[in-house]
């Protein structure tokens, strides 16, 4: 496929990938072991973690049609060869994250006239966030919640959950190499629900289901270890991690991961 044509993002916006959505693909072991290297160019490439997490979910029984969906990621990888990770140096080391996560998979095809939600067999939501030390993102993580969460601000309330505790990791490995983080490390979400939720001293009666995760991100807040703060959708690059975008954010996101060409970088476009 060296001289197949590009494609400009890594998948399909409203795609959905299920058992059995297709007859089954006749060399399960080649897909298995594409989609297997793939997960090492997950290292470098985070704007395709997404794709390569949901494509990891098919390894047992692979079909035709999520085939054509490792095939179009590798038409992208081949429009984007000259693309990676830019490391950057900073001047001061601060610490932020940024989470979000789809609602149990859920998304909306337009079909004519109508919308029509489709719904995966499947409905444990999404989760994703990438952690920032300075300008350089240096952890980034796609991944099925291992629940059902019955909210959007619950599903989002266990992403921010699961970046804090990488960041519980992090924070004593950098006191280690003796670099001091400057400011109080901030968790951004596009849910004003969560971040009201993680300062706000009552426990409502309809937070009782998500008890635990409530009062371990409120102790790291009232301890000042961690801040959670809103910021609006059309802002939060970690979209790119939970679920496919149109290109114009797409663009956004993999610029912000700092995901660039060569040609970028000589032209001074890093940021």
């Amino acid at each position: 496929m060296l001289e197949a044509h590009a494609y400009a993002s890594p998948m399909a916006v409203n795609v959905q990938l299920f058992a059995n959505d297709s007859l089954p693909f006749a060399d399960p072991r080649l897909y298995q072991s594409v989609v297997g290297s793939l997960q090492y160019l997950c290292n470098t490439r985070s704007n395709i973690a997404f794709t390569v997490n949901k494509l990891s979910q098919f390894l047992q029984e692979p079909t035709i049609k999520q085939w054509e969906c490792v095939q179009r990621l590798l038409h992208y990888l081949n429009g984007t060869s000259t693309h990676g990770l830019l490391i950057q140096p900073v001047q001061q080391f601060n610490i932020q994250s940024y989470t979000d996560s789809d609602r149990g998979g859920i998304s909306t095809k337009k079909n004519k006239d109508e919308e029509i939600q489709i719904i995966p067999e499947n409905k444990r939501s999404t989760s994703g966030y990438c952690i920032y030390l300075g300008a350089n993102p240096i952890m980034w993580v796609s991944r099925k919640q291992q629940v059902v969460s019955k909210s959007t601000t619950e599903v989002e309330y266990r992403s921010v959950a699961d970046s804090i505790i990488d960041l519980m990791w992090i924070l004593p490995l950098l006191k280690i190499m003796s670099i001091d983080v400057v400011k109080t490390p901030c968790i951004w979400c596009d849910n004003i629900g969560t971040a009201a939720l993680a300062s706000n001293p009552i426990l409502h009666s309809k937070t009782k289901h998500v008890e635990l995760d409530v009062h371990f991100i409120r102790e790291k807040v009232a301890t000042g270890i961690v801040t959670v703060g809103y910021v609006p959708s059309a802002y939060q690059m970690a979209n790119v991690l939970t679920k496919p975008q149109v290109y114009s954010m797409f663009a956004f996101c993999r610029a912000k991961m700092n995901i660039m060409s060569q040609d970028e970088v000589h032209n001074g476009e890093a940021r």
